[in-house]
């Protein structure tokens, strides 16, 4: 059916019908968005794909496509969907090409940052203790829970990792995970490790939902999946318990703390108020890796969230993190990485099915984009995986489509750049040629994409800077230094609700005298 359906497609693509008809039909739908969607949000949703740069996309709308059976670039992802679209500047104060513990920090906390600090001020130095205190700046999670909202968090990366951190740390070193991995002068100094301020900082984070289990327990106390594997015992040099402070803290309010996927989806949400839920000792694993009965996806992930949160009157913000997208890229595993993306597009869908874009502003973008791309004049279809349909001119070999301009996949043979042709390029974990040797691809510095649904989402167009966002939320749902147009405008719509009566009233006493 599928190989019939692509068939018709070709067929209608030469009938230039086709495309006016598309076209017209795309138009009228555009003319609806100048009504504008004014309303106050009363539930915000930011999915941040690390290392979602626009590249890694269009490569993401293919594969998705074709996983379906289609040729892929015609396929719409969810985002693309979204009727509103600006570009984010993602650079750090110190840094032309950003990392994400400073782009966190602007896409969270409103304010541009170093690089390697998270939830400071550019004021802070990296890795200099004495820099923090005087210099932290909180985020708009933080916002949101004094506003009385719920608030969660969902990555796939560890949940003390440079993203989720900046919703609730203030920390000069995003690499500071617990005080195991902190320089002694720093812990004396009074500065803390991320694991302790994610549940010091911010009193009874709704949900939390991710990896990064070991972090939490005394140094060299065993995992409770791994319990064989050193690798991956607790690393707390203060012996601190943090998931048992957690448990005996929230005892009598309908918290839960889970460690794999059966736990989680036993639960019933409607009895949750509050939920941790630590998956992994380190980071999830990719999705095309992952244990189908230990691991959660983040859709599921983000279902249970969701159904939690939504529970409170006064609504909720989610920040929920696509986070191996970008370890897919720094391995030059384009694979893992364009997998790790599609599933993010499928947990927007999911969210988008559970809440409504009337009172729901939902945001999608990238902290920064990667050293990745793909190109090579591929016919419709080609696989996104696969061979450009020609040889180098310059040394007769074949090249992918996809390619990186720097990271592992550097390899030379004999002198001469290594012949792909025998090897598995479609694999999972094939490392795509690159045109620098390094062990590790870095970051791009372009500017990323900003999909943006929902009320006031018509605010995020243009290019902006990245710090930007959060205002811009805020502003939507009236949290955080934004509250003065709230104000103004309930008092109108009150004011202009009473006028009818008021009217009424002042004819019944013209009658009456």
């Amino acid at each position: 059916l599928m190989y019939v359906l692509v068939y018709i497609r070709q067929h209608q693509e030469k009938d230039p019908l086709f495309w006016n008809t598309w076209a017209q039909s795309t138009l009228k739908n555009a003319l609806t968005l100048q009504k504008l969607n004014q309303n106050t949000a009363k539930n915000l949703i930011l999915f941040l794909g690390d290392g979602m740069g626009i590249p890694t996309v269009t490569a993401a709308r293919i594969l998705k496509g074709q996983l379906s059976r289609q040729s892929g670039e015609e396929t719409q992802l969810e985002m693309d969907n979204f009727p509103f679209v600006a570009l984010s500047k993602t650079y750090n104060t110190n840094a032309q090409v950003a990392d994400s513990a400073g782009t966190a920090t602007a896409f969270l906390c409103g304010v541009k940052a170093n690089e390697g600090t998270v939830g400071v001020s550019a004021a802070a130095v990296r890795s200099q203790c004495n820099t923090t205190q005087g210099n932290e700046v909180t985020s708009i999670l933080r916002w949101a829970k004094e506003a009385g909202k719920s608030v969660g968090i969902v990555t796939t990366t560890r949940v003390n990792h440079a993203t989720p951190s900046a919703a609730y740390a203030h920390c000069v070193d995003r690499e500071w995970y617990s005080d195991g991995e902190m320089p002694a002068e720093a812990v004396q100094a009074g500065c803390k490790d991320i694991a302790r301020q994610l549940f010091e900082n911010i009193p009874n984070i709704d949900v939390i939902m991710g990896g990064g289990r070991k972090y939490m327990f005394p140094k060299n106390q065993s995992d409770v999946e791994y319990p064989g594997e050193k690798k991956h015992f607790g690393t707390r040099i203060d012996r601190r318990n943090l998931v048992e402070e957690w448990n005996n803290r929230m005892k009598n309010k309908n918290a839960h703390y889970v460690w794999n996927k059966k736990e989680l989806l036993s639960l019933n949400p409607n009895s949750v108020d509050y939920l941790l839920g630590l998956f992994e000792p380190g980071d999830l694993p990719y999705d095309l890796e992952r244990n189908n009965e230990t691991d959660p996806s983040l859709t599921e992930m983000v279902e249970v969230a969701i159904k939690i949160l939504k529970k409170n009157p006064s609504g909720f913000y989610l920040l929920v993190e696509g986070g191996r997208i970008d370890h897919g890229h720094h391995d030059g595993k384009a694979k893992q990485a364009l997998h790790e993306a599609v599933e993010m597009d499928r947990a927007i869908g999911h969210a988008g099915l559970m809440t409504s874009i009337y009172d729901t502003m939902t945001v999608v973008t990238a902290d920064h984009s990667h050293m990745f791309n793909f190109g090579g004049y591929t016919p419709r279809g080609n696989t996104i995986f696969g061979l450009a349909p020609m040889l180098s001119d310059v040394d007769q070999k074949p090249f992918t489509a996809i390619l990186y301009g720097n990271g592992p996949g550097f390899k030379v043979v004999n002198g001469l750049r290594e012949n792909i042709s025998t090897l598995g390029y479609e694999e999972n974990n094939y490392k795509a040629q690159s045109s620098v040797p390094l062990n590790m691809e870095t970051h791009g510095g372009e500017d990323v994409a900003v999909f943006a649904k929902g009320p006031m989402a018509h605010l995020l167009h243009g290019v902006h800077e990245q710090n930007y966002i959060p205002h811009v939320m805020a502003y939507a749902a009236c949290i955080g230094q934004n509250r003065d147009h709230c104000m103004s405008s309930s008092g109108a719509s009150s004011l202009s609700a009473a006028l009818p009566s008021l009217t009424a009233l002042l004819k019944l006493i013209h009658l009456l005298c």
